[in-house]
């Protein structure tokens, strides 16, 4: 039988990723987008579709016959969260119960308080530290109270060629300039994760295919890339780059609550410190379990592909 998935954020970096690893697995996948799209045939074989994920019809509509539903879509320009995300999240439900579907969402480390949860696993106590963090836990907590059939994928930070509003194409390295220089928000020697977005895709495409197998509400972990001493990554752009003696600079932490007050992204920021002073890995037991060896492309493979689409090299 031919499987439908239809994926909310499809012009995103998670969303993007996912859609192109289930057409790759033999999935028709559809594409709800904001900005109307020529009537041509997709090069990567997604279906566009026009509409508004804050239009519950309009997801009605797109998700008519689709056994998954990859809900990787946020609020346009990343603002009014507290008001949009649980309207936008309601519409998935409500069109995931209609067809019966298996709704997927992509998960954080924001889950988690870095302070006490060194390694977090799947049922890991969850502890936000942020206004997103607990945004994000009530988004998993409506689903699973929802008694549709969910998937949630938490996941580091990610990189990758489509990576949208990421740390390394928002403030490690200026897309569209030659990096001369890279910003370490964390500190030396303090690990962190992150996670290549075509290795998440793949990961999603994985678990769908087996969704028979899964429970009702699956909560898995992709471990993804641990840089270890925070400086794997830097060091990685310095070799595609070649200048492996590239400048490091510093995130300037405590600058950031003079800007605040005029800059929301700046306020975000602040609260996301913690995830940089602490470690946070991903235990990945429960994926492997269920689909086998994660999906991992080397870090000297994944940085080329990153710099290359954010334009610095």
């Amino acid at each position: 039988m031919e499987r439908t998935a239809l994926i909310l954020g499809a012009t995103g970096g998670v969303g993007g990723e996912t859609a192109r690893a289930l057409v790759r697995h033999g999935w028709r996948v559809r594409g709800l987008t904001r900005t109307p799209r020529a009537e041509t045939a997709d090069p990567d074989g997604i279906e566009w579709i026009t509409g508004d994920a804050l239009d519950g019809d309009a997801v009605l509509r797109a998700a008519e016959g689709a056994r998954a539903i990859v809900h990787a879509v946020n609020p346009p320009g990343y603002r009014d969260w507290k008001r949009l995300v649980p309207a936008m999240l309601t519409n998935s439900i409500a069109a995931a119960r209609a067809n019966e579907s298996r709704l997927a969402l992509p998960g954080t480390i924001y889950n988690y308080d870095p302070a006490t949860t060194p390694v977090a696993r799947p049922d890991s106590l969850q502890h936000p530290r942020s206004r997103k963090g607990a945004i994000r836990v009530e988004m998993e907590r409506a689903i699973d109270r929802s008694g549709v059939r969910g998937l949630v994928l938490r996941a580091g930070d990610f990189f990758g060629p489509r990576p949208g509003n990421s740390w390394l194409s928002q403030g490690m390295v200026t897309p569209g300039r030659p990096v001369t220089s890279v910003l370490l928000p964390g500190r030396r020697g303090v690990g962190h994760a992150w996670a290549y977005l075509p290795d998440v895709g793949e990961a999603f495409a994985r678990l769908l295919d087996r969704d028979a197998e899964l429970p009702r509400f699956a909560r898995h972990h992709f471990a993804g890339h641990w840089d270890g001493d925070g400086l794997q990554l830097a060091q990685a752009i310095g070799r595609v780059v070649g200048r492996p003696d590239l400048k490091l600079r510093r995130m300037p932490w405590r600058l950031l609550p003079l800007i605040a007050p005029f800059n929301p992204t700046m306020r975000e920021m602040i609260e996301m410190e913690g995830y940089w002073r602490h470690p946070v890995a991903l235990d990945n037991g429960s994926l492997v379990a269920a689909t086998g060896a994660e999906p991992h492309t080397p870090l000297d493979e994944a940085m080329p592909e990153t710099l290359a689409a954010l334009g610095c090299v």
